[in-house]
């Protein structure tokens, strides 16, 4: 079914229409990726309005709206549009629009009965963007099969003396030069005490032996993203470093165990966060477990300690706990799950046991 019929269905009572301008809506609604373009979307019809430079591939790409070129001021032309098709309550997301846009609206539509409460956010996130089609599912996996075989290459590639740099451009062409679209996010490589920072910025500091190197990438295919991370060893590491990296690998392992279909996913955030907590590291692990994944990295739902989310058939998710020791080393290892019925299938098939280079 059309993802902009299923929008016109679970359109909330008492709107005549929501107004989709965030690019990762309109392209997962459409299916057409343009830099301008605005959404209209009533329970029998939907208009997408956009102007010369996309007109021509819009008809062609988009089924389910009509296409209709506009030029000069996009608020006067909304205007007049809702009072020619009678459209009086409008929904925005509210989740994407800036304070001087909600002004402009206000003052631009201010006959009209404009609703900011988020429905729409929530309708598109928690209900429609969340639960992954069979198709969408299969360009999540194609992202993976690249990521997968990335890292592949590149335990080949690493050597004593790189840069992380230089290993995060060799990432990015692998991924790039065999069948990525574009990257998930800026790739992180990040070695030695670099990797005590979860967001590290792959820098000059070059590898040695003795280091973990955390490595965080992902592929995107078709607009759909892949997400993964393995930290691997230059050299010997320590007994310390493989106790560290043995006890992310047991909390991960649990956490995906643990995450079963209508299991809460505080709960499955709680089963790995527990077990860090109490091999001593609780300290040192501040991000959630996990998040959803799809034509954005990070989606609905997510693992962490505040979510009210139920892990659901639908949902494609990362698990990915680590332990983040200042000024010393970091590990996080992380694979992307797919619900389909009562367990989750595992779409990451890279190696997970310590690897040794």
């Amino acid at each position: 079914m059309e993802k902009i019929h299923l929008l016109q269905q679970k359109l909330p009572a008492g709107l005549d229409c929501a107004v989709i301008t965030s690019a990762p809506n309109r392209h997962y609604l459409t299916g057409f990726a343009s830099s301008n373009g605005t959404l209209v979307v009533a329970r029998d019809a939907a208009f997408f309005f956009t102007d010369s430079r996309y007109t021509t591939a819009a008809r062609q790409a988009i089924r389910g709206a009509q296409v209709i070129e506009e030029s000069g001021n996009r608020l006067e032309n909304l205007k007049a549009f809702l009072h020619e098709r009678g459209y009086r309550c409008i929904a925005f997301e509210a989740a994407h629009t800036s304070v001087e846009q909600y002004h402009a609206l206000k003052k631009a539509l201010g006959d009209f009965s404009l609703d900011f409460s988020g429905e729409t956010d929530r309708l598109l996130l928690h209900t429609l963007r969340r639960k992954k089609s069979a198709e969408e599912v299969e360009k999540i996996k194609a992202a993976q099969r690249i990521t997968d075989a990335c890292f592949a290459h590149i335990c080949t590639f690493i050597r004593e003396g790189m840069r992380e740099k230089d290993i995060q451009l060799e990432m990015d062409f692998y991924m790039l030069s065999h069948g990525a679209d574009a990257l998930s996010f800026e790739t992180i490589v990040a070695s030695g005490e670099n990797g005590a920072k979860p967001h590290a910025v792959p820098g000059d500091r070059r590898v040695k032996k003795g280091d973990f190197i955390t490595m965080d990438f992902g592929a995107v295919v078709d607009f759909y993203h892949s997400d993964m991370t393995r930290t691997v060893a230059l050299g010997e590491p320590s007994a310390e470093m493989v106790q560290v990296y043995n006890t992310v690998l047991f909390a991960q392992n649990a956490a995906i165990a643990a995450a079963k279909s209508g299991v809460s996913c505080k709960q499955v955030d709680a089963v790995a966060r527990d077990i860090i907590k109490n091999a001593g590291y609780g300290a040192y692990f501040g991000h959630g477990t996990g998040h959803g994944v799809g034509v954005e990295i990070h989606e609905q739902p997510c693992f962490n300690t505040t979510s009210a989310d139920v892990f659901e058939a639908g949902d494609v998710v990362t698990v990915e706990p680590g332990i983040y020791l200042p000024e010393r080393f970091g590990v996080r290892i992380e694979d992307m799950l797919y619900l389909a019925g009562e367990t989750p299938v595992n779409l990451t098939e890279s190696e997970k046991k310590l690897i040794v280079l």
